[in-house]
């Protein structure tokens, strides 16, 4: 097959590894694949040196005359079968450019998040009318989508997976070398969140009502974004307690899972988390809102555990839960291992993707 996938966006968040694990994955099994993305872009970093055919590509709205031109010079040079877009601007010029151009290629969008614009009349005439395939990367994203006015038959749940060779960039000699560089003493606690800024006001309230030996690393927030925490934390007198990283890179925030006894997210749009499988993956328990696409990943209790979104006192007791219970720890991490490793294969996700394409194609 013959596979142009399509991203405006590409830069520091989950779903830049969930699509370059997949357009990888599937030019490692011999499909041709293309991406079409900025070249300034850190999912253009990425796949550079893989199989996959990288097209700089512009986006500069939902109706860019000059975007649809360039869809339809590749679809024409290359002999795409399958468009594969990920992001607003991608889903409109990928239909726009078959609709003007007669593209003899079937359209899939991937929806990785819970709808923000939902119940939007003209947006799902559109997409019901002219998409042959809605991918939602979990039963959540799925049930938002057909609430907001999508057609149920047009959408198709694929998860999101991890792949195992991303994991070889853990080193374990640098777990020391993180713990001596954030003075971290024996008996402290050290809670993680690796997320772009969504509610992790609810994490900062949490460390308040816990032990002063409970600590907060974050990353994934800019600084700027943090600047707006700062008021929160010296009213709960936390300066000394949380840290955050901004952007690092993703080979160094494997690595500070290793100091992690927890690993938090308080979104309540997550599709279906990167960081909970990561974490999971490397043996961390993790905690999350009973929201969105973290239903469909967690069993309360048993790889993981809910609070609800809001309820600080809850989130508060199950992290105390975890690190006063051994054989719950033990449980969970043991459990959560078996769900990132097994259930949300990378491998798993490509063959579902491979079959549902050809299945569009007749093959």
């Amino acid at each position: 097959m013959n596979i142009l996938f399509l991203t405006y966006q590409g830069d520091v968040a989950g779903s830049t590894g969930s699509i370059s694990y997949l357009a990888k994955g599937l030019a490692e099994r011999g499909h041709n694949v293309y991406v079409g993305c900025r070249k300034e872009s850190l999912l253009y970093e990425i796949l550079s040196k893989t199989k996959v055919n990288l097209i700089e590509m512009k986006f500069k709205s939902k109706f860019d005359l000059k975007n649809m031109k360039h869809i339809k010079e590749i679809v024409n040079q290359y002999n795409i079968d399958i468009i594969n877009a990920q992001s607003s601007k991608d889903r409109y010029n990928s239909i726009f450019s078959k609709l003007f151009y007669k593209l003899p290629v079937k359209i899939v969008h991937t929806r990785r998040q819970t709808p923000k614009s939902s119940g939007i009349f003209f947006q799902n005439w559109f997409y019901n009318t002219f998409t042959d395939i809605i991918v939602a990367v979990s039963d959540e994203v799925k049930e938002e989508l057909v609430k907001s006015g999508i057609k149920e038959s047009r959408i198709e749940v694929i998860y999101n997976g991890t792949p195992d060779y991303k994991y070889s960039a853990v080193n374990p000699e640098n777990k020391e070398k993180l713990l001596k560089k954030y003075n971290i003493e024996d008996g402290e606690i050290i809670l993680g969140s690796v997320s772009r800024r969504k509610e992790q006001d609810q994490i900062i309230k949490a460390l308040a009502l816990l032990p002063k030996n409970y600590r907060l690393i974050l990353i994934g927030i800019h600084d700027n974004e943090f600047d707006n925490y700062k008021p929160l934390i010296e009213e709960n007198k936390l300066e000394k307690r949380i840290i955050s990283l901004g952007m690092i890179t993703g080979e160094e925030t494997l690595n500070h899972y290793q100091i992690f006894d927890i690993d938090i997210l308080a979104s309540v749009m997550e599709g279906l988390s990167q960081s909970l499988l990561e974490a999971m993956y490397l043996g961390v328990p993790v905690v999350a809102t009973r929201a969105a696409g973290n239903i469909s990943l967690i069993k309360d209790y048993e790889n993981g555990i809910f609070f609800e979104n809001g309820n600080i006192e809850g989130l508060a007791s199950a992290v105390k839960k975890i690190i006063d219970d051994e054989n719950l720890r033990k449980k969970l991490i043991k459990n959560g291992m078996k769900t990132a490793k097994e259930d949300f294969s990378i491998e798993r996700v490509i063959l579902e993707y491979e079959e549902k394409f050809g299945l569009l194609l007749g093959k």
